[in-house]
């Protein structure tokens, strides 16, 4: 199934062009390097450039598991 959509989305041109992740000859290199470029575009042209990044990869090692599934009504 995964790779039926992917094959759509490739072939019907729905994949923005600044996806890195789940794409042949892409990876987070890649992506730094797209990022990192358009920050230099933007600095060269004299704007302002700001980069924020969040890392989320934790954010639910503080879940209460069993609280969560009671609100989504599995239990």
């Amino acid at each position: 199934m995964a790779h039926q959509l992917h094959h759509y989305l490739a072939t019907a041109n729905l994949l923005p062009t600044v996806q890195s992740g789940f794409r042949p000859g892409y990876s987070t290199k890649t992506a730094v390097l797209s990022v990192l470029s358009d920050i230099h575009l933007a600095v060269d042209r004299g704007d302002l450039a700001a980069l924020v990044l969040l890392d989320l990869s934790a954010a639910f090692d503080t879940v209460d598991h069993d609280i969560l599934l009671k609100r989504l009504g599995t239990i």
